[in-house]
C-alpha cells in the first residue's frame, strides 16, 4: 500500500514538475515582479532607514523579505490554475475511474510549486545578495531561507489548489492574486511593526499573519539567528498548508466521483 502511494505521488510528481518547466509564462513573471518592485521599493524608500528604531540601515535587504512573500502569491494562482486546467480538460474525471488516491493526486500536484518556490528563493536571495542585501545568518542562514521560502510557496500553493477544487476555473484562481495581495499590504511589508504608527494598521498588521512570516525572514537577514522568529516562520507555513490541505481534500471529495 505505501509503495503504491509513493508510486502515484512520484508519477503526479513528474508530471507537475514537467508541466511547470514547460510553462515559462509561469516562471518567468514570478521571478521579475518580486525583483522588479524590491529594486523600485529599494530605491524609493531607503530614507525610512534614517526613522529612529528602523532595524537595519539597507533597505534593499529590509525589503528582500518581501520578494519571497510575493513569489508565494504567484504559488496560489500557479497552482490553481493548473489544476483548475485538469479539471476542465476532463483530466480529474479520468483520475476518478483509476484507483488512484485523493492525498497522492494533491502531494503530487504540490511538486511543481515545491521546484518554482526553490527557483523564486534562489533567484530572490543570491540577486539580492549581489546588489548588496546583508545575510547576517550567514551560509546557514542562506539554506534556512531556502527552506522557509520553500514552505510557504507550498503552504500557499494548497490553497490555490482548493480554490480550483472548488471553482473548477482558472479565472476564477486568478482573480484570487488582488485578494491575496491586500493581504500583503496590510502587514509589516513596508515598516517594522513597533513602527506603524496608524492604530488600526498597526492592529490588521499584528494579526496578520504575512507579518510575522515576514519577520522571519528579516531576522535571517537582519538579526542573525532568533529561533523564536524563525520557529514562527515555520509554525505559520505548516499551519496554512494543513489547513490548505484539509480543504483542499475535502473539496476534492465533491471532484474525485467514482464511477
Amino acid at each position: 500500500m505505501t509503495h503504491e502511494l509513493g508510486t502515484q505521488v512520484g508519477q503526479l510528481a513528474r508530471r507537475s514538475v514537467i508541466r511547470t518547466l514547460r510553462q515559462p509564462a509561469q516562471i518567468v513573471p514570478s521571478l521579475i515582479f518580486p525583483l522588479f518592485l524590491l529594486a523600485v521599493n529599494s530605491g524609493g524608500l531607503k530614507s525610512v532607514t534614517n526613522l529612529p528604531g528602523f532595524p537595519t540601515d539597507s533597505y534593499l535587504t529590509f525589503a528582500l523579505a518581501i520578494t519571497f512573500m510575493q513569489g508565494a502569491l504567484f504559488s496560489v494562482i500557479n497552482s490553481g490554475t493548473d489544476l483548475a486546467r485538469d479539471i476542465e480538460t476532463g483530466f480529474l474525471n479520468r483520475m476518478a475511474l483509476t484507483p488512484l488516491r485523493g492525498s497522492a493526486l494533491l502531494s503530487g500536484l504540490l511538486a511543481g510549486s515545491l521546484l518554482l518556490g526553490l527557483m523564486q528563493a534562489l533567484a530572490y536571495l543570491i540577486i539580492g545578495l549581489a546588489f548588496g542585501a546583508e545575510l547576517v545568518a550567514g551560509v546557514g542562514g542562506f539554506f534556512v531561507i531556502i527552506a522557509l521560502s520553500v514552505s510557504v510557496t507550498v503552504a500557499f500553493g494548497t490553497i490555490g489548489m482548493f480554490a480550483a477544487l472548488r471553482t473548477g476555473s482558472g479565472e476564477a484562481v486568478q482573480g484570487l492574486f488582488p485578494v491575496f495581495f491586500v493581504f500583503l499590504f496590510l502587514s509589516s511589508m513596508a515598516l517594522p511593526l513597533n513602527l506603524i504608527q496608524t492604530d488600526w494598521f498597526h492592529t490588521v498588521a499584528s494579526i496578520n499573519p504575512v507579518s510575522y512570516l515576514l519577520q522571519a525572514f528579516r531576522s535571517l537577514l537582519i538579526e542573525g539567528w532568533e529561533p523564536s522568529k524563525i520557529a514562527l516562520g515555520f509554525g505559520i507555513a505548516l499551519g496554512i498548508g494543513t489547513l490548505g490541505m484539509l480543504a483542499a481534500s475535502s473539496a476534492l471529495k465533491s471532484r474525485l466521483v467514482r464511477t
